[in-house]
């Protein structure tokens, strides 16, 4: 069974930096796209940065420049690295992914559990 265990987040002052992982659990054939998500109260769900297998990188407007998205393949690992952080970008994170179990499956959506991001002013 695939899963995507998440670790990180926490509290911290504005300006502040926190780092986010998110490992995949469980066999996958190929591991596609890889991105994190957020959700602030009353708000939907946005995408925060995504990653593609080869290294590219797309990332919202709002975190261009504070935060860094990036990916270790040989562990199946996601990281978000969060600098300059301000109190707007409080919310839960998720960790997702584009995953094709075996070679005749077809790609299938995962999420992690959430974890949650506090930013303090």
């Amino acid at each position: 069974q695939v899963q995507l265990v998440e670790s990180g987040g926490g509290l911290v002052q504005a300006g502040g930096s926190l780092s986010l992982s998110c490992a995949v659990s469980g066999s996958a054939f190929s591991i596609r796209t890889m991105a994190w998500y957020r959700q602030a109260p009353g708000n939907q769900r946005e995408l925060v940065a995504s990653v593609s297998r080869g290294g590219g990188t797309t990332y919202a407007d709002s975190v261009k420049g504070r935060f860094t998205i990036s990916r270790d393949n040989a562990k199946n690992t996601v990281f978000l690295q969060m600098n300059s952080l301000k109190p707007e970008d409080t919310a839960v994170y998720y960790c997702n992914a584009l995953i094709v179990r075996s070679w005749n499956d077809y790609e299938r959506n995962y999420w992690g559990q959430g974890t949650q991001v506090t930013v303090s002013s």
